[in-house]
């Protein structure tokens, strides 16, 4: 297909103009760039979160499983390409690196993870806000917490918070942390993720919502008494309908003839420890049950003995491993070098350490709390002798029951495998890296010898480095390489284990933002106490784009009671190996981070020693739990949040559709202005959509190579609108200064029929493309045609639009009389003018609504402590009626005179109220109104003479 310089300018407008909030196609830009399969209601509810220039945000709702994640990067993507880049997501410290990796691979976004040492080391380095970056920024709730009059500093233009339920109680006085981040982000637009924005009270949504909009209600106290009840006669009606612009709800029965969900089947071994590992296991159990340790310091000593008994259930060579910590450890102390909290050894055993990290307040650390007095020195001594006993024993274990077990689950994961049809790949994961070098090589000496791969938070081994560098050569000149190191070796490690590779051996690095869906059975060595930490590792395989059942292996220690309790929750209560959605969305929220679900098994593993303690201990959590789990809230979720209507089905299909057409229509403008300007610069393959670039046209450097519109070919470079090149292309077009000149366009030989223009076949007129610059609530381009044949009959602007993307020639022979469109373009220009004036008044009148119920709220609540009193007085009264008692009656007479008093004042309070909230209502008003007001600007683009053929 052949087209001119004026054709190209107009797909490059198109391709670039800055579209209006409720515009179907303003993520087109964002779709078309993004890495990611098509998901209508995905789509729907990235265009929900901004419907309105006047928009705050939203509570993106959608059940497990749908992507939420997909929807925020869409909406970060969008605010990328439109050039406002001061974004920031706040989310658990166990989710930072997953979204880190997802922004990078599914919408080539680049971002920085901020913590307390990359914090401290861009400050040191003279960067007065580490928080105001190129990149998009990361980081936990309780760094966002710490760091937050750094975060109010900076004018972010969309705030990204995860697992949002977690600041659902930010109402309450005492929640420090939702109070402080709310406060930090006010200003900004937010959009909140989470599965459950209920669960034991109305008043939690009431939270959520404020934290988006605290206009949306009045004050806590209102809502609480206007809307925080169950009981039958409860009609949500009102509520729903306040909330239905802030809040989006997707349930995956809505989404299943889109999403294909397989199964997870569980094979759960048994194993018995030796006597060896028995004694070993009750010997550092009562140590770490003793009151006074000085191994563990005594700031962090909770901690520690989570992970040392985490590293104890894990294997005897991840205890040797701790065991030599603690040793070194007492030996410093000994020779007074006590490092001030733990040794770098016991920390570099365990990848998951920096979530747990992050749950400690370092600034309570007390730098004096190790030093002895001498009189304890042989304390310390007796203590050191004693762990090196233990050593001993560990060391004295050469293979553990359960590595040798682990051989079985091997060959019966692998037959299940068979016969599902699954590829014969395992992913082993295990919270040590001791054990994992152990597992390796146990795993060398059987017929798995060289197809066994590591995965960690390092991956620094010489096999590893060795992948790694194959992995560059092989991708050289390829899109597949990011540039940053971290990432580019955990893609190179997956794409080993896809192609070369049968088993991954891997720590909790693995269980955070790689994809794993070629692998069909995930083997939990250790099984974290976590159940969010399970639900990660399962979803590594288990996930959209998984073609086979997954099968999932655990291992039960037979001898441990506690072990055989914690399975039995996270099986048959939380249903986490088994079905198709693993834990439900109830569990999932009630648990929240799962830090403390895990500090309760842990407390649990501490204190109980028979077998009667630990059942009552794990019987009053599961009580607990479930008691959370089956409170009336559910049902307030469904009426609240869940749509049943099929109509829902229908906008979705409807939504899939539309995000196609322009899909592709977007990818043919691309394709043709790139052909058009690159020329003999580049060597193109319409059949594949790609192309290669012999040489770079432009002064900025682009990579000469492959291209290609492809997303799944991952062997040359994507081709998207954001990419420099196509920047560049765009940029250049749009910049054309083009004369008038006659187009003679081709229908005849267009490869399809064209309904509209079949009436102008063999006609010819006048056509001018002009672009509006609108600055109203937003700034909005709109493209603009005027066009009419020789005997003054008028264009439809879709007559216009098909028109240009036929085939067509500057025809340099023809001239045709000149035409005035000057009545004809102010009458269109009129139209656009009327259309965008009921739009703004729609945007208009949604807020003035929001903001009179927002006074009716306030109001409410200051006659309601009106009414409150009258009551009380009205008991008073008949209290001194029925007393016989003169000292009771003048005890009463005087509580009433109070009252009274009080309601005096109350009541022209009041009046004062109602004129204050009133006026404040009217200011926020007039506010809006002042945005309104409408500047246009227009630009001719190009005027051209017209035949078609």
């Amino acid at each position: 297909m052949n087209i001119t310089p004026y054709q190209a300018k107009y797909f490059s407008y198109q391709l670039s103009k800055r579209r209006a909030s409720d515009d179907a196609e303003k993520l087109s830009s964002a779709l078309f760039d993004a890495q990611v399969d098509l998901n209508p209601h995905q789509i729907e509810a990235a265009l929900f979160a901004f419907q309105s220039p006047l928009s705050k945000g939203a509570i993106l709702a959608d059940e497990v499983g749908l992507g939420k994640t997909i929807e925020a990067g869409i909406l970060l993507s969008q605010f990328w390409v439109t050039d406002k880049r001061k974004l920031l997501i706040i989310c658990p410290s166990s989710l930072r690196k997953q979204w880190s990796q997802e922004l990078l691979e599914k919408f080539h976004l680049e971002s920085t993870i901020l913590e307390a040492k990359s914090f401290n080391e861009k400050f040191k380095k003279g960067k007065t806000n580490p928080f105001d970056n190129r990149k998009i920024v990361i980081c936990s709730f309780h760094f966002a917490k710490n760091k937050a009059e750094f975060i109010e500093m900076i004018n972010w233009d969309l705030v990204v918070i995860d697992e949002a339920h977690r600041l659902r109680n930010v109402y309450r006085p005492n929640n420090k942390i939702g109070k402080a981040i709310k406060d930090a982000i006010f200003p900004a637009k937010k959009v909140l993720l989470t599965a459950t924005p209920l669960q034991n009270s109305l008043m939690e949504l009431y939270g959520l919502v404020s934290i988006i909009d605290e206009n949306l209600f009045g004050s806590a106290d209102s809502f609480r008494s206007q809307f925080n009840r169950l009981d039958e006669n409860f009609d949500y009606k009102e509520i729903k309908d306040r909330i239905a612009p802030v809040v989006k709800r997707t349930l995956r029965r809505q989404v299943q003839e889109y999403i294909r969900y397989t199964k997870r089947i569980p094979l759960t071994l048994t194993f018995e420890p030796s006597q060896a590992e028995q004694e070993l296991y009750e010997s550092l159990s009562e140590y770490l049950r003793r009151d006074l340790l000085v191994a563990l310091p005594s700031n962090q000593r909770h901690l520690l003995t989570l992970i040392i008994r985490k590293l104890l259930a894990s294997s005897s060579h991840a205890v040797t491993g701790t065991l030599n910590a603690l040793i070194n450890r007492l030996q410093k102390i000994l020779d007074e070098e006590a490092p001030s909290y733990w040794d770098q050894e016991l920390l570099e055993d365990i990848d998951e350490i920096e979530a747990w990290m992050e749950e400690v307040d370092w600034e309570e650390v007390d730098e004096n709390a190790d030093k002895l007095s001498l009189e304890e020195v042989q304390a310390v001594k007796s203590e050191l002798d004693e762990l090196k006993s233990y050593r001993a024993k560990a060391m004295a274990i050469e293979n553990d029951s359960k590595g040798i077990k682990l051989l079985t689950a091997l060959k019966e994961g692998f037959d299940k495998l068979k016969e599902l049809g699954a590829n014969q790949k395992a992913i082993i994961f295990t919270e040590s890296r001791r054990t994992q070098e152990y597992l390796f090589s146990l795993l060398q000496q059987t017929d798995h010898k060289g197809k066994v791969i590591f995965f960690n938070g390092s991956n620094n081994d010489e096999f590893s480095k060795k992948i790694y560098q194959s992995w560059l050569a092989k991708h050289e000149g390829t899109d597949k390489i990011t540039g940053s190191k971290t990432a580019d070796k955990r893609q190179a490690l997956v794409d080993y284990f896809r192609d070369e590779a049968e088993i991954m051996i891997a720590t909790e690095a693995a269980a955070e933002g790689i994809n794993l869906q070629f692998c069909s059975m995930i083997i939990n060595y250790d099984l974290p106490w976590n159940p969010q930490r399970v639900e990660q590792r399962i979803g590594r395989c288990h996930r959209y784009g998984q073609k086979h059942d997954v099968v999932v292996v655990n291992f039960l220690n037979e001898k441990n009671a506690a072990d055989i309790r914690v399975f039995e929750l996270l099986d048959q209560k939380l249903n986490l190996f088994n079905g198709v959605f693993g834990a439900s969305d109830d569990v999932l929220g009630v648990l929240e981070s799962g830090v403390d679900f895990e500090k309760a098994i842990a407390d649990i593993y501490q204190n109980c020693r028979t077998t009667d303690e630990i059942n009552k201990a794990f019987d009053d959590l599961q009580s607990k739990m479930e008691e959370s789990i089956s409170s009336g809230m559910k049902k307030a979720q469904e009426r609240l949040l869940e749509n049943f209507d099929a109509a829902v089905a229908d906008r979705l299909k409807i939504t899939l559709k539309e995000s196609k057409a322009t899909l592709s229509k977007f990818e043919r403008w691309l394709w043709l202005i790139t052909q058009l300007y690159l020329g003999k610069k580049a060597v193109f393959d319409a059949k594949h959509v790609s192309f290669k670039l012999l040489e770079n046209p432009f002064s900025f450097s682009v990579k000469t190579g492959r291209y290609t519109l492809d997303k799944k070919n991952q062997e040359a470079f994507y081709y998207r609108l954001n990419h420099p090149l196509a920047k560049g292309i765009t940029k250049h077009f749009r910049d054309l200064e083009l004369a008038t000149a006659s187009l003679k366009f081709d229908l005849t030989n267009n490869k399809s029929k064209v309904s509209v223009l079949e009436p102008l076949k063999g006609k010819k007129g006048w056509l001018i493309l002009e672009n509006v610059e609108v600055n109203s609530f937003e700034v909005t381009d709109h493209l603009v045609f005027v066009g009419v044949t020789e005997d003054g009959s008028l264009l439809s602007q879709e007559q216009c639009q098909r028109m240009m993307e036929l085939s067509a020639h500057i025809d340099e022979q023809y001239r045709l009389p000149v035409f005035d469109l000057s009545t004809e373009r102010e009458k269109i220009i009129d139209g656009l003018k009327i259309e965008l004036t009921n739009r703004d008044s729609r945007y208009l009148q949604f807020e003035v609504n929001k903001l009179n119920k927002w006074a009716e709220d306030r109001i409410f609540m200051a006659e309601k402590e009106l009414k409150d009193i009258k009551l009380r007085i009205k008991e008073l009264t008949r209290q001194a009626a029925q007393s016989s008692e003169p000292s009771e009656q003048l005890v009463i007479q005087s509580k009433i005179q109070e009252l009274e008093k009080k309601q005096r004042v109350k009541r022209r309070a009041i009046f004062d109220a109602e004129d204050q909230i009133i006026e404040k209502r009217d200011q926020m008003i007039d506010e809006i109104k002042k945005r309104m007001s409408r500047n246009f600007h227009s630009q001719q683009l190009f005027k051209i003479a017209w035949e078609i053929v």
